[in-house]
């Protein structure tokens, strides 16, 4: 299992925002050097907590300051973009990163950043598939003419064509409808399940995802369970207490911003503590190290093998604590489902379990070898 992090960012509004992008770059630089394979980066426009509108600037950024991890547009909003000039910034990015670009895509997750650009929410998702299939024209150097009521492309062609042949790796975002899924299954791209540890999020994975492989199935396709990715927050530290004393620093802020975005959302319970809350439903990890390893158990019996958990990025936690939980992820967490104990751990087993017979062949070769050099001394001294 890959690790990452999906990063839309959020950063509250009493928060300097040149400095929280600037963090935002230092946290995936932070990632690149624990380890870390993949970095998925959102695209918002409205609301003021999610402030990159540009996923692709952030990553040529980025890119720049890492060496290994692999970026992810998380995702662009096709509907709002002439497909030509996404496929033109994607190509442009997987050769100025020497193809560690992803291309994710949805239809646009905030009503508000539809609103602005006047745009009936309605048509999103069927204007994502359309510009989706415009793009994927233009990746294979196709000159592609097509009018429709959001776009004209006439003689369209990039002049570049992509450095990941045939394009850079696709996932598609996948929250409650099936829109995801069904993108999904008709291209053969991975999923971004977004919601994977909400309630609602949790209940459609199987879904979703039988959606996707019944799709691809019908067009001879298989789907690869390694393009499936679970986005959840967490946040961990050596003990739970620590982890709950963390979040105190900006989880409400949070909590509060998706409580007024969204008034029909679920809420806590009158009384109970909105982390006890989010602790038992699965909706978060607040705890310890070995909290997140139950929750990727917990995940995996519900959807079976996935090919990687993205943290979702929140700064529940100063920046300092945040950083920590990285790294006993990256320490503690990741070697588990990476399996990369497993042959120590054979060595360590199989040497304890036989520790008796060896040690006690040890000592027998090391008597005897006492016993050699006391006799070839006393031969010595007879000879003398």
């Amino acid at each position: 299992m890959r690790n990452g992090i999906f990063l839309a960012p959020f950063h509250a509004l009493d928060q300097d925002p040149t400095e929280a992008l600037h963090r935002d770059l230092e946290l995936i630089e932070h990632l690149d050097r624990l380890g870390y394979e993949e970095a998925w980066i959102g695209e918002h426009h409205s609301a003021g907590f999610e402030i990159i509108a540009s996923p692709e600037l952030f990553i040529a950024a980025a890119a720049e300051r890492t060496r290994r991890i692999r970026l992810g547009t998380g995702v662009v909003s096709l509907p709002y973009h002439n497909p030509l000039m996404t496929a033109n910034r994607i190509i442009q990015l997987d050769h100025m990163t020497r193809g560690r670009v992803m291309f994710g895509v949805g239809p646009g997750l905030l009503p508000s950043d539809a609103m602005m650009l006047g745009i009936d929410p309605m048509t999103q998702r069927d204007r994502m598939m359309e510009g989706l299939a415009v793009i994927l024209r233009l990746f294979r150097g196709e000159v592609v003419t097509e009018q429709s009521d959001w776009f004209n492309l006439v003689n369209a062609r990039t002049h570049l064509l992509p450095y990941t042949r045939p394009h850079p790796e696709m996932a598609v975002a996948s929250a409650v409808s099936p829109s995801g899924g069904r993108a999904a299954g008709k291209y053969g791209f991975g999923m971004l399940c977004v919601a994977a540890t909400a309630a609602d999020g949790f209940d459609a994975l199987a879904t979703n995802w039988q959606i996707a492989c019944q799709i691809a199935q019908e067009d001879g396709r298989t789907m690869d369970r390694n393009g499936l990715r679970l986005v959840g927050p967490v946040h961990i530290a050596p003990t739970r207490e620590q982890a709950r004393a963390n979040v105190q620093w900006g989880l409400h802020k949070w909590l509060e911003y998706f409580a007024r975005l969204n008034p029909l959302s679920p809420r806590t319970p009158e009384g109970m503590d909105p982390i006890d809350a989010m602790i038992a439903t699965g909706q978060a990890v607040i705890g310890t190290p070995d909290d997140a390893i139950a929750q990727i158990h917990r995940l995996q019996a519900k959807q079976g093998h996935f090919g990687a958990f993205l943290q979702l990025a929140h700064n529940w936690a100063s920046f300092d604590h945040t950083i920590k939980s990285y790294a006993l992820w990256a320490e503690h967490v990741a070697p588990v489902f990476k399996h990369a104990n497993a042959s120590r751990q054979a060595s360590y087993d199989w040497t304890m379990s036989n520790a008796n017979e060896f040690i006690g062949k040890a000592m027998m070769a090391a008597g005897a070898m006492i016993q050699r050099h006391a006799d070839e001394q006393a031969a010595k001294a007879a000879a003398s």
